[in-house]
């Protein structure tokens, strides 16, 4: 009701669970998909999988309780761009489904750096066996290459604003850090997003994480207003 109250959004469908939120992305096409986790008949994780494996596929953010929900890196992984945290103001909400509209990660990095700190502590749960009245695709893609392995591909400078962006560094701030203009810095982050075909900010954090660029132990940034 609030989404379609707002005069620039507009709702092309509702899904019941998450094979009908797959079927419904494939047949509608939206812009984005906004993903609960806990489904009946296909968990959201497993739908966002297949949401985002698509050529041309929607943008996902993810519904979640946050401090509760074990399944957050999770979905991240899935191909999420980010998260609606379910006590969110309303306004809020549809800010953020406009950001990630425009094609930004839907977190500032600080916030999602926090997340993933948690979450990447903790074992990544194993994706819920699809039961059979909902087939998976039917091909598997091919193993992804580790996180080292993407990172053989980029300079040294790269690697240095990869860091800084996993550490929750804003763009000016990354531009103070190494004395580069902040139109660089984006040209460095957008060839970044190229050469590890990462879907935005988002997952740039993960591999930095990921790759020990950042270690989890580290301290949050402070929160910047």
């Amino acid at each position: 009701m609030v989404i379609t109250e707002a005069e620039d959004l507009e709702v092309v469908g509702e899904a019941g669970n998450g094979a009908e939120a797959v079927r419904l992305a494939e047949e509608l096409r939206p812009d984005v998909v906004v993903m609960d986790i806990r489904m009946p008949v296909l968990d959201g994780i497993e739908a966002t999988r297949r949401v985002t494996a698509g050529p041309s596929p929607a943008r996902v953010v993810v519904l979640t309780t946050f401090d509760e929900d074990e399944n957050v890196y999770a979905a991240l992984h899935a191909g999420a761009s980010g998260f609606l945290v379910k006590d969110m103001a309303l306004d809020d909400i549809l800010d953020a489904i406009r950001v990630v509209a425009a094609g930004e990660a839907l977190l500032s990095p600080s916030v999602t750096r926090r997340l993933i700190a948690e979450f990447t502590a903790r074992p990544v749960p194993a994706p819920a066996a699809a039961p059979a009245s909902v087939p998976a695709p039917a091909s598997s893609p091919s193993p992804s290459p580790s996180a080292a392995d993407r990172l053989a591909a980029i300079t040294e400078r790269e690697r240095e604003i990869l860091t800084l962006v996993g550490r929750g560094l804003a763009n000016p701030e990354i531009a103070t850090e190494l004395v580069l203009s902040p139109a660089t810095v984006k040209t460095y982050i957008t060839r970044l997003l190229t050469k590890l075909a990462a879907r935005d900010r988002v997952q740039l954090v993960i591999l930095a994480y990921e790759s020990g660029l950042v270690p989890l132990t580290a301290g949050p940034s402070p929160d910047r207003r």
